[in-house]
């Protein structure tokens, strides 16, 4: 559908854009390909100076006499916590998001909606790999790169994974989608959203406009799960329930022989995955097929080097204790890399991986934090960033005869405090490990 077409009832409205980021920049350009003047601001003046050269107007839009019909809204905004946030409040109903205006312009698309704490971006992937694998045309958008009105031209004979964020579904609004599924909630952004109840109840939105005849799927063994089953029990959801149990599987996991897939996490993803491929009508065969040729995600559990003596392990991504159990659990005799920017109500339950660990080394500027959470558990130092915990770590294990050691970066933070994003941890880690290949640390 063409933008100039599908936003036509925008024509004659005042449509304000606040935060210029990369989602804010893609929805102006929507609307200005459309000839719909947008009222556009950021509160960072490093963005104000960058948009001006992109010939966006600038405008304090709540001053404005004009009155604003639409406010669209950037995810990593909290109306509680801006300087407009007033404003805001008294015009919420007016808020919608880039996700609202995907819908607008691809009303009848296929869309396979993916949401939880962790897993989404390889869940999505996993699916995108099984629906090509069958000979469908599927391409993943959303949160898993570029804004989602940032990847062009959109086909209706294309399945569309969308992965979604608790961020992108808090303000959105006009969303309906045939498949949904939340793989796991655990603890995550408790900072904005306050409790994990509401936090379940944001991420349970991705079921709100859903029919009888679409499907929500959840994870049968997350203990949050029971708050979107009594929303289901209580009518707010009509969709068809499904309760994805990966326990159930055995009989496939038999017949799948790539590595990826054999810790716990991954079988959780590869789950969701099965479960919505089965109801699309997709045989076993053509599943094991795509399983098997499937690459994980860069960030995610990634073997970067592998020897008799060590594997390395760039699990980056890991920004919660939650998120690197997973890893935790699936290798051995471990010298764990740990810390970054701490989330502060994230609770460490070390007792279940704690055997496979032999020492932790703590980086970020909060090793304080990270103390508490494993003293008295396991042996510990702090590092304070990643070149001094491979340093300590390569010279702990000098005289060690043992082989198949594992060096793993799994953070269970933030990495704002050192870094610009997990990617860039993760690639610092990985040249760290390759420089050091080449000198023959290894021997």
């Amino acid at each position: 559908m063409q933008p100039i077409l599908a936003l036509k009832k925008y024509k004659k409205k005042n449509i304000a854009i606040y935060g210029m980021g990369l989602t804010g920049c893609s929805v102006a350009k929507v609307f200005k390909k459309s000839k719909i003047k947008t009222y556009n601001w950021d509160d960072s003046f490093a963005i104000r100076k960058k948009i001006k050269t992109q010939n966006f107007s600038l405008n304090k839009f709540w001053l404005s006499k004009s009155k604003i019909d639409h406010i669209v809204l950037s995810p990593g905004i909290n109306i509680n916590n801006c300087k407009i946030k007033k404003y805001l409040k008294k015009n919420f109903k007016k808020i919608i998001t880039d996700i609202d205006l995907f819908f607008e312009l691809n009303k009848g698309a296929r869309i396979i909606a993916i949401t939880g704490t962790n897993g989404k971006s390889t869940t999505c992937k996993i699916i995108e790999k099984i629906l090509n694998t069958a000979g469908y045309k599927a391409k993943t958008v959303g949160n898993i790169g570029n804004p989602i009105l940032s990847t062009g031209g959109f086909k209706k004979n294309y399945f569309y994974i969308l992965e979604l964020s608790s961020y992108q579904l808090e303000y959105s609004k006009l969303i309906r989608f045939k498949h949904a599924a939340i793989l796991n909630i655990s603890p995550d952004h408790l900072d904005r959203h306050k409790s994990i109840r509401n936090y379940s109840l944001i991420k349970s939105k991705i079921f709100s406009a859903q029919k009888n005849s679409d499907y929500a799927y959840i994870n049968s063994s997350n203990q949050y799960s029971y708050l979107i089953e009594n929303a289901h029990k209580d009518k707010k959801i009509k969709s068809k329930l499904i309760k994805v149990d990966s326990f159930k599987l055995k009989h496939l996991y038999k017949k799948i022989k790539n590595h990826y897939f054999k810790s716990l996490g991954n079988k959780e993803n590869l789950s969701f995955a099965y479960f919505i491929a089965k109801k699309i009508n997709i045989n076993d065969k053509i599943i094991i097929k795509a399983l098997n040729n499937f690459k994980g995600l860069p960030h995610r559990q990634q073997i970067i080097f592998s020897n008799n003596r060590f594997k390395c392990v760039n699990d980056s991504k890991a920004t919660s204790f939650d998120a690197c159990s997973q890893s935790l659990s699936t290798f051995s005799k471990i010298y764990w890399i740990v810390g970054g920017l701490p989330k502060s109500k994230d609770k460490f339950y070390i007792k279940k991986v704690e055997k496979n660990i032999i020492k932790a080394f703590i980086i970020g500027k909060s090793p304080n934090f990270f103390v508490k959470k494993i003293e008295k558990k396991i042996p510990y130092k702090i590092s304070h960033n990643i070149d001094n915990a491979l340093k300590d770590i390569f010279n702990e294990t000098k005289k060690k005869k043992e082989s198949q050691l594992t060096i793993l970066l799994s953070p269970g933070a933030a990495s704002y405090d050192q870094f610009n994003n997990f990617e860039e941890r993760g690639d610092y880690f990985k040249s760290l490990i390759l420089k050091k290949l080449k000198k023959k640390i290894y021997a």
